[in-house]
This record gives structure tokens, sequence and C-alpha cells, in this order.
């Protein structure tokens, strides 16, 4: 499948610095491809797309009325949010309403990174502190 690598990006949400730096790719290349003055070897931007979830054909993408894109692999039975969040469900999504749908899976992940940050700070608080719960 062939991939865009300003697509990719874009669906990511993240900056060209934040994507780069993720993929150990130099800025100025990742701009020199996005703009046209280079191109990416194929297999480059296909192993990106790999990475990322949400590039795997097949998956029924849910936009928000915010535009904020979700997408459901039925057959594993896991929705992703355009970050990579992964969260496995029980139910089958199929015959939910698309309009409540994208309201579900907005409260899923806020709820994921509500209790993402309070692990974060759990961690960071243990390392800081001489403390051990009971």
């Amino acid at each position: 499948m062939n991939y865009d690598i300003r697509e990719l990006r874009e669906s990511t949400g993240m900056t060209q610095k934040a994507f780069a730096s993720l993929y150990g790719i130099p800025v100025s290349t990742l701009r020199k491809w996005e703009y046209g003055e280079a191109s990416p070897a194929p297999y480059v931007v296909n192993l990106i797309a790999g990475t990322l979830p949400y590039a795997t054909p097949g998956l029924k993408k849910i936009i928000s009325k915010e535009g904020v894109p979700y997408y459901y692999d039925s057959y594993k039975k896991i929705v992703y949010d355009r970050k990579g969040n992964s969260v496995l469900i029980q139910q089958d999504l199929e015959d939910v309403k698309e309009q409540n749908l994208s309201l579900y899976l907005k409260d899923l992940f806020e709820g994921l990174y509500e209790i993402q940050e309070k692990f974060d700070r759990d961690c960071k608080f243990d390392k800081e502190e001489d403390i051990i719960w009971e």
C-alpha cells in the first residue's frame, strides 16, 4: 500500500519535530520529504506506517464532532486513538449509533489519559520519596 509521509504524520497529530524525533529522522529530511524536495524509500514509509495501528487497511474510522479520529478493529475488538493508544473492548461496536460511539470513545480515552497521568505521578513520587505502600 502506498502511504504519504505527510498524511501519516498529520494523522498522528504530531509536529514535524516530534514525529522526526520519534522515528530518528532528521527534521530537515522529513521537511524535504513532505515538501516533495526528496522522497523517502518506499520501504521506510511502509515501516513507519506499520507502527501506526490505524494505517492498517480494514479499520473503521470514527470521527468525533470535534474532528478527533478513533479507529476500530472489529476482528481484534480493539479501539485506537490517533496517538496509538489502544484499548481491548468486550462489546461489538457494529450496531452502536455512530454519533454516540464517538462520545463513548472520547470518554474511554479521556479516562485512559487520566489513569496514565496518575500512574506517571505515582511513579515519579515513588522515586522521590522513601515510602512503601501497603
